[in-house]
Protein backbone atom coordinates (compact mmCIF):
# COMPACT_ATOMS: atom_id res chain seq x y z
CA UNK A 1 0.00 0.00 0.00
CA UNK A 2 1.54 3.27 -1.02
CA UNK A 3 1.41 6.02 1.28
CA UNK A 4 0.40 9.26 0.55
CA UNK A 5 3.57 11.84 -0.60
CA UNK A 6 1.89 14.06 2.32
CA UNK A 7 2.03 11.66 4.81
CA UNK A 8 6.02 10.47 4.28
CA UNK A 9 6.51 14.36 3.98
CA UNK A 10 4.93 14.90 7.13
CA UNK A 11 6.82 12.09 8.96
CA UNK A 12 10.15 13.40 7.28
CA UNK A 13 10.09 16.51 8.30
CA UNK A 14 8.81 16.19 12.02
CA UNK A 15 10.23 13.67 13.28
CA UNK A 16 13.53 11.76 14.37
CA UNK A 17 12.67 8.59 11.82
CA UNK A 18 15.09 5.35 12.59
CA UNK A 19 16.64 5.20 9.28
CA UNK A 20 16.69 1.72 7.18
CA UNK A 21 19.65 -0.21 7.97
CA UNK A 22 21.68 -1.59 5.01
CA UNK A 23 21.33 -5.25 3.48
CA UNK A 24 24.80 -6.30 5.03
CA UNK A 25 24.19 -5.17 8.48
CA UNK A 26 25.13 -7.73 11.34
CA UNK A 27 22.12 -9.78 12.32
CA UNK A 28 22.52 -9.09 16.03
CA UNK A 29 23.04 -5.49 15.21
CA UNK A 30 22.00 -3.03 17.70
CA UNK A 31 19.34 -0.25 17.07
CA UNK A 32 19.91 3.06 20.07
CA UNK A 33 16.74 4.67 18.59
CA UNK A 34 14.17 1.68 18.94
CA UNK A 35 11.61 0.48 21.75
CA UNK A 36 14.12 1.59 24.74
CA UNK A 37 13.92 5.29 23.58
CA UNK A 38 10.73 5.17 26.16
CA UNK A 39 12.19 6.34 28.90
CA UNK A 40 12.31 3.02 31.16
CA UNK A 41 11.50 0.18 28.82
CA UNK A 42 13.55 -2.80 28.80
CA UNK A 43 14.26 -5.46 26.49
CA UNK A 44 16.17 -8.83 26.52
CA UNK A 45 16.58 -11.52 24.22
CA UNK A 46 17.84 -14.73 24.65
CA UNK A 47 18.52 -17.22 21.82
CA UNK A 48 19.74 -20.70 22.13
CA UNK A 49 23.13 -21.08 20.87
CA UNK A 50 22.80 -24.15 18.95
CA UNK A 51 19.07 -23.36 17.50
CA UNK A 52 17.35 -20.62 15.75
CA UNK A 53 14.62 -20.03 18.36
CA UNK A 54 14.35 -17.90 21.54
CA UNK A 55 12.52 -15.16 23.46
CA UNK A 56 12.42 -12.05 23.67
CA UNK A 57 11.08 -9.91 27.00
CA UNK A 58 9.78 -6.29 27.41
CA UNK A 59 10.26 -5.35 30.63
CA UNK A 60 7.83 -2.29 31.20
CA UNK A 61 8.56 0.60 33.93
CA UNK A 62 6.59 0.72 37.09
CA UNK A 63 2.98 2.09 36.72
CA UNK A 64 3.09 1.57 33.19
CA UNK A 65 -0.78 1.65 31.71
CA UNK A 66 -0.97 -1.53 28.92
CA UNK A 67 -3.56 -3.14 26.60
CA UNK A 68 -3.60 -5.35 23.52
CA UNK A 69 -5.09 -5.99 19.93
CA UNK A 70 -5.51 -9.42 18.92
CA UNK A 71 -6.16 -9.38 14.83
CA UNK A 72 -5.14 -13.16 13.77
CA UNK A 73 -6.98 -15.82 13.11
CA UNK A 74 -4.67 -18.27 15.27
CA UNK A 75 -3.63 -16.47 18.31
CA UNK A 76 -1.34 -18.12 20.69
CA UNK A 77 -1.85 -15.90 23.81
CA UNK A 78 -1.45 -15.70 27.66
CA UNK A 79 -2.59 -13.11 30.05
CA UNK A 80 -4.42 -10.83 27.63
CA UNK A 81 -8.14 -10.66 29.43
CA UNK A 82 -6.75 -9.05 32.12
CA UNK A 83 -5.69 -5.73 29.34
CA UNK A 84 -9.28 -5.40 28.61
CA UNK A 85 -10.40 -2.23 29.62
CA UNK A 86 -13.32 -3.59 31.22
CA UNK A 87 -10.69 -5.73 33.27
CA UNK A 88 -9.19 -3.99 37.00
CA UNK A 89 -5.26 -4.63 36.47
CA UNK A 90 -4.22 -1.59 34.82
CA UNK A 91 -1.36 -2.90 33.11
CA UNK A 92 1.81 -5.56 32.82
CA UNK A 93 4.87 -5.59 34.89
CA UNK A 94 6.32 -7.44 31.08
CA UNK A 95 5.27 -8.65 27.43
CA UNK A 96 7.04 -11.64 26.39
CA UNK A 97 7.34 -13.13 22.72
CA UNK A 98 9.12 -16.95 22.16
CA UNK A 99 9.27 -19.52 19.42
CA UNK A 100 8.12 -22.60 20.22
CA UNK A 101 4.43 -22.36 19.38
CA UNK A 102 2.39 -23.03 22.64
CA UNK A 103 5.35 -24.99 23.96
CA UNK A 104 6.55 -21.89 24.51
CA UNK A 105 3.80 -20.53 26.71
CA UNK A 106 6.37 -21.75 29.28
CA UNK A 107 8.84 -19.41 28.85
CA UNK A 108 6.25 -16.86 31.32
CA UNK A 109 7.22 -18.85 34.51
CA UNK A 110 11.19 -17.97 34.09
CA UNK A 111 10.10 -14.10 33.60
CA UNK A 112 7.73 -14.12 36.65
CA UNK A 113 10.32 -15.97 38.71
CA UNK A 114 13.10 -13.42 37.75
CA UNK A 115 10.37 -10.44 38.65
CA UNK A 116 8.91 -12.23 41.81
CA UNK A 117 12.81 -12.00 43.02
CA UNK A 118 12.97 -8.37 42.06
CA UNK A 119 10.08 -7.56 44.44
CA UNK A 120 7.85 -6.52 40.99
CA UNK A 121 4.21 -7.42 40.70
CA UNK A 122 0.58 -6.86 41.43
CA UNK A 123 1.01 -6.32 45.54
CA UNK A 124 -0.78 -8.67 47.82
CA UNK A 125 -1.08 -7.19 51.62
CA UNK A 126 0.90 -9.93 53.87
CA UNK A 127 1.63 -11.97 50.53
CA UNK A 128 3.99 -9.78 48.33
CA UNK A 129 3.70 -9.53 44.68
CA UNK A 130 2.28 -11.73 41.98
CA UNK A 131 4.03 -10.37 38.87
CA UNK A 132 1.67 -9.37 35.65
CA UNK A 133 3.34 -10.93 32.48
CA UNK A 134 1.20 -10.89 29.22
CA UNK A 135 2.67 -12.56 25.84
CA UNK A 136 2.50 -14.69 22.94
CA UNK A 137 4.24 -17.05 20.61
CA UNK A 138 5.21 -17.67 17.22
CA UNK A 139 5.05 -20.68 14.94
CA UNK A 140 8.64 -21.64 14.57
CA UNK A 141 8.62 -26.14 15.09
CA UNK A 142 9.27 -26.24 11.30
CA UNK A 143 13.30 -24.98 11.80
CA UNK A 144 13.94 -26.24 15.14
CA UNK A 145 12.62 -29.00 17.43
CA UNK A 146 14.06 -26.90 20.68
CA UNK A 147 10.51 -25.36 22.62
CA UNK A 148 11.62 -22.21 25.13
CA UNK A 149 10.92 -22.98 28.38
CA UNK A 150 11.08 -20.79 31.79
CA UNK A 151 15.21 -20.60 31.31
CA UNK A 152 15.36 -19.10 28.48
CA UNK A 153 12.64 -16.07 29.98
CA UNK A 154 14.28 -16.11 32.94
CA UNK A 155 17.51 -15.73 31.17
CA UNK A 156 15.99 -12.75 28.50
CA UNK A 157 14.44 -10.94 32.18
CA UNK A 158 17.69 -10.90 34.07
CA UNK A 159 19.47 -9.57 30.73
CA UNK A 160 16.93 -7.01 30.07
CA UNK A 161 18.08 -3.31 29.93
CA UNK A 162 17.53 0.62 28.45
CA UNK A 163 20.59 0.07 26.13
CA UNK A 164 20.09 -0.81 22.21
CA UNK A 165 18.17 -3.31 21.03
CA UNK A 166 19.56 -5.93 19.06
CA UNK A 167 17.91 -6.63 15.37
CA UNK A 168 17.62 -9.75 13.28
CA UNK A 169 18.02 -13.46 13.92
CA UNK A 170 17.69 -13.14 17.62
CA UNK A 171 15.23 -13.81 20.47
CA UNK A 172 12.13 -14.91 19.60
CA UNK A 173 13.14 -14.46 16.36
CA UNK A 174 15.71 -16.35 15.70
CA UNK A 175 13.72 -18.66 13.77
CA UNK A 176 11.22 -16.47 12.19
CA UNK A 177 10.49 -16.83 8.59
CA UNK A 178 8.18 -14.90 6.26
CA UNK A 179 6.59 -15.43 2.62
CA UNK A 180 4.99 -18.59 3.01
CA UNK A 181 2.24 -18.62 1.07
CA UNK A 182 3.53 -21.14 -1.53
CA UNK A 183 5.03 -23.29 0.94
CA UNK A 184 8.12 -23.26 3.42
CA UNK A 185 10.77 -24.29 0.39
CA UNK A 186 9.94 -20.43 -1.11
CA UNK A 187 9.86 -18.62 2.08
CA UNK A 188 12.70 -16.37 3.71
CA UNK A 189 14.11 -15.09 6.99
CA UNK A 190 12.31 -13.03 9.19
CA UNK A 191 13.49 -11.87 12.50
CA UNK A 192 12.92 -9.44 15.10
CA UNK A 193 13.22 -4.94 14.75
CA UNK A 194 13.09 -2.22 16.14
CA UNK A 195 12.06 1.72 15.44
CA UNK A 196 10.88 5.04 17.20
CA UNK A 197 10.00 8.19 16.93
CA UNK A 198 10.94 11.53 18.78
CA UNK A 199 8.85 14.69 18.81
CA UNK A 200 10.28 18.09 20.11
CA UNK A 201 7.10 18.09 22.47
CA UNK A 202 9.12 15.18 24.00
CA UNK A 203 6.40 12.85 22.67
CA UNK A 204 8.04 9.33 22.24
CA UNK A 205 6.68 6.29 20.22
CA UNK A 206 8.12 2.74 19.79
CA UNK A 207 7.55 -0.52 18.73
CA UNK A 208 9.08 -3.82 18.73
CA UNK A 209 8.21 -6.39 16.26
CA UNK A 210 9.03 -10.49 15.90
CA UNK A 211 8.12 -11.04 12.00
CA UNK A 212 6.38 -14.14 11.32
CA UNK A 213 4.20 -13.70 8.61
CA UNK A 214 2.56 -16.12 5.62
CA UNK A 215 2.55 -13.39 3.84
CA UNK A 216 5.55 -11.07 2.21
CA UNK A 217 7.03 -7.99 3.57
CA UNK A 218 5.99 -4.69 2.10
CA UNK A 219 8.24 -1.43 1.96
CA UNK A 220 4.74 0.90 2.30
CA UNK A 221 6.91 3.64 0.89
CA UNK A 222 7.75 2.17 -2.43
CA UNK A 223 5.21 -0.32 -2.71
CA UNK A 224 8.01 -3.50 -3.54
CA UNK A 225 8.69 -6.86 -1.63
CA UNK A 226 11.54 -6.33 0.34
CA UNK A 227 10.99 -10.15 1.61
CA UNK A 228 8.43 -13.24 1.14
CA UNK A 229 7.08 -15.84 -1.83
CA UNK A 230 9.79 -16.91 -4.40
CA UNK A 231 9.18 -18.29 -7.75
CA UNK A 232 11.75 -20.76 -8.47
CA UNK A 233 13.65 -18.72 -10.29
CA UNK A 234 14.80 -16.84 -6.72
CA UNK A 235 12.42 -13.74 -8.08
CA UNK A 236 8.89 -12.57 -5.86
CA UNK A 237 6.13 -14.43 -6.78
CA UNK A 238 4.31 -11.29 -4.91
CA UNK A 239 1.46 -12.20 -2.78
CA UNK A 240 -0.60 -9.45 -4.18
CA UNK A 241 -0.87 -11.49 -7.70
CA UNK A 242 -1.11 -15.01 -5.41
CA UNK A 243 -4.13 -13.36 -3.91
CA UNK A 244 -5.29 -13.05 -7.48
CA UNK A 245 -4.87 -16.57 -8.43
CA UNK A 246 -1.92 -15.35 -11.51
CA UNK A 247 -0.08 -17.69 -9.80
CA UNK A 248 -0.79 -21.17 -7.12
CA UNK A 249 -3.15 -20.37 -4.09
CA UNK A 250 -1.84 -19.76 -1.06
CA UNK A 251 -0.84 -22.68 1.72
CA UNK A 252 -2.08 -22.17 5.51
CA UNK A 253 0.92 -22.38 7.61
CA UNK A 254 1.51 -21.89 10.92
CA UNK A 255 2.58 -17.73 11.71
CA UNK A 256 2.41 -14.95 13.90
CA UNK A 257 3.76 -11.60 13.78
CA UNK A 258 4.01 -10.03 17.60
CA UNK A 259 4.43 -6.37 18.40
CA UNK A 260 4.91 -3.93 21.42
CA UNK A 261 4.44 -1.17 21.33
CA UNK A 262 5.00 1.82 23.59
CA UNK A 263 5.29 5.09 24.30
CA UNK A 264 5.70 7.99 27.49
CA UNK A 265 2.09 9.51 26.53
CA UNK A 266 0.28 9.12 29.51
CA UNK A 267 -3.20 7.14 28.84
CA UNK A 268 -5.81 5.82 30.39
CA UNK A 269 -6.29 1.86 29.93
CA UNK A 270 -9.12 2.38 27.04
CA UNK A 271 -6.79 5.36 25.40
CA UNK A 272 -4.24 1.94 25.39
CA UNK A 273 -6.57 0.15 23.51
CA UNK A 274 -7.59 2.27 21.13
CA UNK A 275 -3.08 2.87 20.53
CA UNK A 276 -2.82 -0.85 20.02
CA UNK A 277 -5.65 -1.13 17.84
CA UNK A 278 -4.06 1.50 15.08
CA UNK A 279 -0.78 0.60 15.83
CA UNK A 280 -1.83 -2.70 14.33
CA UNK A 281 -2.77 -0.51 10.91
CA UNK A 282 1.60 -0.93 10.87
CA UNK A 283 0.79 -4.97 10.19
CA UNK A 284 -1.50 -4.06 7.03
CA UNK A 285 1.01 -1.79 5.82
CA UNK A 286 3.91 -3.60 6.15
CA UNK A 287 2.41 -7.62 5.75
CA UNK A 288 0.36 -8.67 2.55
CA UNK A 289 -1.79 -10.48 3.49
CA UNK A 290 -2.17 -9.70 7.47
CA UNK A 291 -4.48 -11.10 10.25
CA UNK A 292 -4.72 -14.65 7.93
CA UNK A 293 -6.41 -17.59 9.25
CA UNK A 294 -3.16 -18.76 9.75
CA UNK A 295 -1.43 -15.83 11.66
CA UNK A 296 -1.87 -14.86 15.04
CA UNK A 297 -1.09 -11.30 14.74
CA UNK A 298 -0.79 -9.85 18.13
CA UNK A 299 0.09 -6.03 19.21
CA UNK A 300 0.66 -5.17 22.74
CA UNK A 301 0.58 -1.33 23.90
CA UNK A 302 2.57 0.54 26.88
CA UNK A 303 2.37 3.69 28.35
CA UNK A 304 4.57 5.25 30.61
CA UNK A 305 2.68 8.49 31.20
CA UNK A 306 5.72 10.30 31.99
CA UNK A 307 4.81 12.84 29.67
CA UNK A 308 1.18 14.42 30.42
CA UNK A 309 0.26 16.92 27.17
CA UNK A 310 1.69 18.35 24.56
CA UNK A 311 0.07 15.36 22.31
CA UNK A 312 -4.05 13.68 21.10
CA UNK A 313 -4.28 10.38 20.92
CA UNK A 314 -4.66 9.96 17.44
CA UNK A 315 -1.03 11.35 16.72
CA UNK A 316 -0.17 8.45 19.28
CA UNK A 317 -1.77 5.53 17.58
CA UNK A 318 -0.72 7.34 14.33
CA UNK A 319 3.11 7.72 15.10
CA UNK A 320 2.46 3.76 16.90
CA UNK A 321 1.19 2.21 13.18
CA UNK A 322 4.23 4.47 11.32
CA UNK A 323 7.11 2.59 13.55
CA UNK A 324 5.58 -0.60 13.69
CA UNK A 325 5.83 -0.69 9.65
CA UNK A 326 9.51 0.54 9.75
CA UNK A 327 10.40 -2.12 13.06
CA UNK A 328 8.91 -5.17 10.47
CA UNK A 329 11.10 -4.07 8.07
CA UNK A 330 14.01 -3.28 9.98
CA UNK A 331 13.28 -6.89 10.85
CA UNK A 332 13.78 -8.76 7.60
CA UNK A 333 16.76 -6.47 6.74
CA UNK A 334 18.71 -7.76 9.90
CA UNK A 335 18.01 -11.23 9.72
CA UNK A 336 20.53 -13.82 8.38
CA UNK A 337 19.66 -16.76 6.27
CA UNK A 338 18.85 -20.43 7.64
CA UNK A 339 20.07 -23.62 5.44
CA UNK A 340 17.27 -23.46 2.43
CA UNK A 341 15.19 -20.23 3.87
CA UNK A 342 17.71 -16.93 2.56
CA UNK A 343 17.40 -13.33 4.35
CA UNK A 344 16.93 -10.07 2.11
CA UNK A 345 20.76 -9.74 2.36
CA UNK A 346 21.15 -12.67 0.28
CA UNK A 347 19.34 -12.02 -2.53
CA UNK A 348 20.73 -10.36 -5.37
CA UNK A 349 20.53 -6.72 -5.39
CA UNK A 350 19.20 -6.62 -1.73
CA UNK A 351 17.31 -3.33 -0.41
Amino acid sequence: MQQSSLLIATVVCALTLTPHPAAAQSATAANPEGITAVEGVRVGHFTYPDDPTGCTVVIAPEGTIGSVDQSGGAPGTVETDLLDPVNSVQGPDAVVIAGGSAFGLAVRDGIVRYLEEQGRGYPIPGLGVIPIVSGAIIFDLRVTDVRPGPDCGYQAAAAADTGPVAEGSVGAGAGATVGKMLGMDRAMKGGVGTSSVTLESGLVVGAIAVVNAVGDVIDPATGQVVAGARNEDGTFADSRRILRGLVPPPSELENTTIVVVATNARLTKVEAARMALMADDGLARAIVPSHTPGDGDTVFSLATGTLAEGYTLSQVGGLAAEVVADAILRAVRAASGLPGIPAVRDLPGAR
